[in-house]
């Protein structure tokens, strides 16, 4: 199936199979996991809270039309309505149009017209070309709306724990862990993400120094903390953009693979390429495992124009695809 097309397959909506494309969703500017931990732009005010709470839907309606069509992530359509319903529940059209084709063509959940006419509609209110044909068929009834849009999703939550996990830190890590959580948005870093890096590399301690001389929060090796133009490496927030800049470089490079980024992280994106995967050091694997055990997911959204991807990877996925059709 074109996972840009959607074929309607209820009533009268066939003669609509070629002609609704399905359209891409915008990749996330910014994510609104941060506002748990109190961003600092925040104090913007009431604008700076719409933006971040737009751009939050947009990651999540992108994440859900990954795990809607398998793309990058095992195919879990009712995982898929799930993070539809809290992107629509957060405003994204895009996001209440496509759950309502769900709810129309009974995909990932029970099929239910009225629901899809409510999602339509909703759509169609913020000027969705797409879901206002669909009204043409379903009616605009808004009054059978999807009750995951009166709350959050609880599996939602489960994977967002930022505010929790922070209050369970010790008071002299909480500041750090804070600043760190409030940061990674603007480089694109999921704060948990960010956070796992930041405790797994040094406890969140400022004023670490390791064997190997890497330094402070994100434990920044003097080759890396120039690199990324980081002058005062024991200097909280200094360390913290030095890492978060490199952590956004990695994911770019890795194309979202935290597992690579993170073992990248830890050994130099160098042996990830030498191996072609996560080096078979035991430290390294040992680290890995623990990223991807406190992310809860092993995908990460990342920025195509920060560096071109890592040749290592076309050659996994040609490797990948002869093995499957042999």
């Amino acid at each position: 199936m074109d996972k840009k097309k959607r074929k309607a397959s209820f009533k009268t909506l066939l003669p609509l199979a070629g002609a609704l494309i399905r359209r891409r969703l915008p990749q996330a500017v910014g994510l609104a996991l941060a506002l748990s931990v109190g961003v600092p732009a925040m104090a913007a005010g009431k604008g700076a809270v719409a933006r971040v709470l737009a751009e939050h839907a947009s990651y999540l309606a992108n994440e859900a039309l990954g795990y809607e069509h398998g793309e990058g992530v095992p195919r879990d359509q009712p995982y898929a309505a799930r993070l539809y319903c809290e992107a629509a529940r957060l405003g994204n059209a895009e996001a209440m149009y496509a759950l309502g084709w769900m709810y129309a063509n009974g995909r990932g959940v029970e099929r239910n017209d009225a629901h899809a006419a409510s999602l339509f509609a909703m759509a169609a209110e913020q000027g969705d070309e797409h879901a206002a044909r669909m009204l043409r068929f379903t009616g605009a009834d808004g009054a059978a709306a999807p009750a995951c849009l009166s709350t959050p999703s609880s599996q939602i939550a489960q994977r967002w724990p930022v505010e929790a996990l922070i209050a369970r830190l010790p008071q002299k890590r909480q500041q750090v862990a804070q600043l760190l959580a409030g940061l990674a948005p603007e480089y694109g870093v999921l704060p948990h993400f960010a956070l796992a890096i930041g405790l797994t590399e040094s406890a969140l301690d400022p004023g670490a120094l390791s064997p190997k001389s890497a330094m402070g929060v994100m434990q920044l090796i003097p080759a890396t903390a120039e690199r990324f133009n980081v002058t005062r490496p024991y200097d909280p927030e200094q360390n913290i953009r030095g890492g978060l800049k490199y952590l956004r470089w990695l994911l770019a490079y890795f194309e979202g693979d935290i597992a690579l980024a993170a073992a990248a992280y830890n050994a130099g994106e160098g042996a990830v390429e030498r191996y072609r995967g996560v080096p078979p050091y035991r430290e390294t694997q040992a680290y890995v495992e623990r990223i991807l055990r406190h992310v809860g997911h092993d995908r990460h959204p990342f920025d195509s124009s920060v560096v071109a991807p890592s040749r290592m990877l076309r050659k996994l996925r040609l490797a990948s695809q002869e093995e499957h059709d042999t």
